[in-house]
């Protein structure tokens, strides 16, 4: 800790700065106009207290060491700081772009002071160690004579993979997908996540050993169980994919899909792969059902697509600007923050209480391009069609607390949104195990996800379950926890012990998830 007195002399928090909306809704680059290091990291590098006990540790998944790797930022000591950060995490230019930032939330200068700039900390320090020529593949020194095939390659099954690679074993990545990644390549866009990050990754655990087979699904291509006789473990990290759906009159109309049917092909366009749904939001009056980050993602995309006017309904209330008394510090209070997509033209309309018709045009954009609100407190009760069975609205009513709950219905405020394409983004409901259970039978849990002890492993010998598949619907820096400590398990089942760290049991979940 260099100054013990810097959170008192710079109390102001930088945020990266963002390109002009007129230009970044025009292209899919990253949103950012500065990335890697700036004039004013150190200073803000500076304002970490050193805590005695550092909660952003603990509200850290990974258990990333924060306080060392700030101050070595502060040096700008980068090889250093690189080593410090690798020690805990394998992919920070991901968590770095797109976790919630958790330890921020249980930093303790944040709560009197914005908190330090944690995860553009650990941006910038792997975006140097790539500059500086730090990263380098890291093969094992021996093999082992074990064999792992890890299903899946999202976050969870990268982090599983490479830990076993390192650790001496022969592990395959199975990806029934064109490219490795899994919603990373194909479900977060190219402007919050771009992806030659994952294929330089990539690069470096194939240089380790790692053995990747894209296009091959597991329960049709290979079956589970010719899977499981061919390998000495196998770990299941095929996500939480099922989505939830809405059962009310007029789902089956053409012009409604779930929003994992839309943004992969935004993606696949990009660069140059045939869509596979091919939906596009071009000139069309787009509704986005759900407004968590799936639904801003979706947002962002329609935008950038030419969308003619969209318009995006929460269900809940819009969240306090301040965090309120029931989510105490160090708990990850849900708080009003706007994403980049929805910093691309529109204002929250509050529709607890009152609706207004006008929509609210961007600014400082040509009036032709699209127009765009979004509306909190307001349920969708049924889809309008045309004669040919295509979606022309929706029919919505405002719902507040009452004596039938939290939604209930608000008299007079029903009426029909214009929609040709309506987008579904609710959530996930559980993995889909449809060709598990039947040629590899595992246990489930009630929720509908793959059960597992305390050490990832499954009702099946050999048979490990990590990430979202085992988890549930969770973030990017759980499931690159669950990977790795999925590996120091795989390790031990296969050698009887292990030196791979476990920074979390499969059976631990947050205290609080943020949307």
């Amino acid at each position: 800790m260099g100054d013990p007195r810097g959170f008192l002399k710079v109390r102001t928090r930088r945020e990266l700065a963002e390109r002009p909306v007129e230009e970044r809704i025009k292209d899919w680059f990253d949103v950012h106009a500065e990335s890697g290091l700036q004039p004013w990291t150190t200073e803000q590098a500076a304002r970490c207290m050193d805590c005695g006990t550092p909660f952003c540790m603990n509200g850290c998944p990974l258990g990333n060491i924060i306080p060392e790797f700030n101050d070595l930022v502060r040096q700008e000591k980068w090889e250093d700081a690189y080593n410090r950060l690798s020690e805990t995490n394998n992919f920070p230019e991901v968590t770095g772009r797109i976790c919630p930032a958790l330890c921020e939330a249980a930093c303790v200068l944040g709560i009197h002071q914005p908190p330090t700039m944690i995860k553009n900390d650990e941006c910038t320090i792997i975006d140097q160690a790539w500059d500086l020529d730090y990263v380098k593949p890291l093969p094992p020194q021996r093999l082992t004579d074990q064999t792992v095939a890890v299903v899946g390659s999202g976050p969870s099954g990268l982090a599983c993979a490479q830990q076993l690679t390192r650790a001496g074993h022969t592990v395959v990545v199975y990806e029934r997908d064109d490219a490795i990644g899994g919603l990373m390549r194909y479900g977060i866009p190219n402007f919050k996540l771009d992806k030659r990050l994952i294929d330089r990754r990539v690069e470096q655990m194939e240089a380790e050993g790692t053995v990747f087979r894209t296009g091959v699904e597991i329960g049709k291509d290979i079956s589970w169980d010719d899977l499981r006789s061919r390998y000495d473990a196998v770990v299941v990290a095929i996500g939480s994919t099922v989505p939830r759906d809405m059962k009310i009159p007029g789902r089956e109309l053409k012009g409604i899909h779930f929003a994992m049917e839309f943004l992969p092909d935004a993606t696949r366009r990009v660069y140059g792969v045939k869509p596979v749904n091919d939906i596009t939001a071009e000139g069309k009056h787009v509704v986005i059902i759900g407004g968590g980050d799936t639904g801003s993602d979706c947002l962002g995309t329609s935008i950038r697509q030419g969308a003619k006017d969209v318009t995006v309904l929460q269900i809940m209330p819009q969240e306090p600007s301040e965090r309120p008394a029931n989510q105490p510090w160090p708990t990850f209070a849900r708080l009003y923050q706007k994403t980049s997509s929805m910093e691309e033209g529109f204002e929250t309309q509050r529709a607890e209480y009152v609706y207004s018709t006008d929509s609210v045009n961007f600014v400082g954009i040509e009036e032709e391009q699209a127009k765009v609100k979004v509306e909190h407190s307001t349920a969708t009760e049924g889809f309008v069609a045309d004669e040919n069975g295509h979606v022309t609205g929706l029919k919505v009513v405002n719902v507040a607390p009452g004596e039938n709950g939290p939604f209930t219905r608000q008299p007079g405020t029903e009426r029909v949104i214009p929609a040709d394409l309506v987008l579904i983004s609710v959530g996930f409901l559980h993995p889909d195990t449809t060709t598990l259970v039947d040629q590899l039978p595992v246990d489930l849990d009630g929720r509908g996800n793959v059960a597992r002890n305390d050490k990832f492993a499954t009702s099946q010998d050999g048979v490990f379950a990590c990430g979202d598949a085992g988890r549930g619907q969770s973030l990017v820096v759980w499931a690159i926890s669950e990977g790795r400590s999925c590996a120091a398990a795989v390790d031990e089942y296969l050698t009887g012990a292990t030196e791979l760290p476990a920074p979390i049991v499969a059976s631990k979940r947050p205290m609080m998830l943020p949307r």
